[in-house]
């Protein structure tokens, strides 16, 4: 993947909505945090639309995807933010023109949860390194300095964000692989398989995994359909982050992993702080890395970003 370079004070950024529509409010609250930072702060056309009929989506396909193509390619854009994961990227992705994108200078990108089509599309058809970052129109970036910090650095001074722990993460099938990150949310790459713009298998990867919301039975569902495409073969290792609000317990939910993820005979670690969390991990998606469950660790070969 090619890594997008790193910011620096006063370079220009775009906030897009692919998603869902984010409160008015946040928005405004994201974008004096950023402009704090030194950055020059753009909104795109529409992002603060709702879309006339399906109130879950930031407005219109058609005005999402023209919104962050128009902010990927324009020149003077240095990064990309999206402000709301939520629903729809797989909707956004149909309508972007990737060899117009694949044309423009890599930048960073900056998002989870729904936004997980969207690194998988930027790898698959732009090769491009993405950050699995905080959605900065929402709670797990306003107000929280915790996950403002680690972004910040993450896209200002990479190289101070190279090995990515948590004070709980450990073993749940020892061992240590290593392999080129990706992944993000276990839903949307379940609704991804075998579409347009998704990577045909893990092989060679270590699959970053978060949720939200999702009882133990519908986990149980999307990762054995993923193990029993043959998706997850040849996957180097699993790096397991936060799974907010799915009950019953988290006991189960790693007695749930375990089961399935240690017959594939490859490392998996439990507790990284990355996803719908407060204080969330920013892991950057498409650089080579190694991960170590007997240090907790998921240490990159090299920074996120150039």
């Amino acid at each position: 993947m090619v890594r997008p370079p790193r910011l620096r004070e006063g370079d220009r950024v775009r906030l897009v909505a692919p998603c869902s529509p984010v409160p008015a409010a946040q928005l405004d609250a994201a974008t004096e945090v950023l402009r704090g930072w030194g950055l020059e702060v753009g909104h795109a056309p529409h992002v603060r639309d709702r879309h006339p009929r399906l109130p879950y989506l930031a407005g219109e396909d058609a005005t999402r995807a023209a919104d962050l193509q128009e902010a990927w390619c324009d020149p003077d854009v240095d990064a990309v933010f999206c402000v709301r994961g939520g629903d729809g990227a797989h909707r956004t992705l149909d309508l972007l023109d990737f060899d117009a994108m694949g044309r423009a200078a890599p930048k960073a990108l900056v998002g989870f949860s729904d936004i997980t089509a969207l690194h998988e599309a930027f790898a698959v058809e732009l090769g491009v390194a993405t950050v699995h970052g905080p959605v900065v129109g929402t709670k797990y970036f306003v107000g929280d300095a915790v996950a403002q910090d680690e972004l910040r650095t993450t896209l200002f001074r990479p190289e101070h964000r190279t090995v990515l722990t948590s004070p709980g993460a450990h073993a749940l099938v020892p061992g240590r692989a290593r392999g080129v990150t990706f992944g993000g949310n276990l839903s949307l790459l379940n609704d991804g398989l075998a579409t347009p713009h998704s990577r045909l298998s893990a092989s060679g990867g270590i699959l970053v995994l978060e949720d939200v919301g999702e009882d133990v039975a519908r986990l149980d569902r999307m990762l054995t359909h993923l193990l029993r495409t043959g998706w997850m073969d040849g996957v180097a290792g699993v790096a397991l982050g936060t799974w907010t609000d799915c009950p019953p317990d988290p006991g189960v939910i790693a007695d749930l992993m375990r089961e399935r993820l240690e017959p594939l005979g490859v490392p998996v670690l439990w507790g990284l702080e990355f996803g719908h969390c407060a204080a969330q991990l920013t892991v950057p998606l498409g650089v080579p890395a190694v991960l170590d469950t007997g240090a907790g660790t998921l240490e990159l070969d090299v920074p996120g970003l150039a």
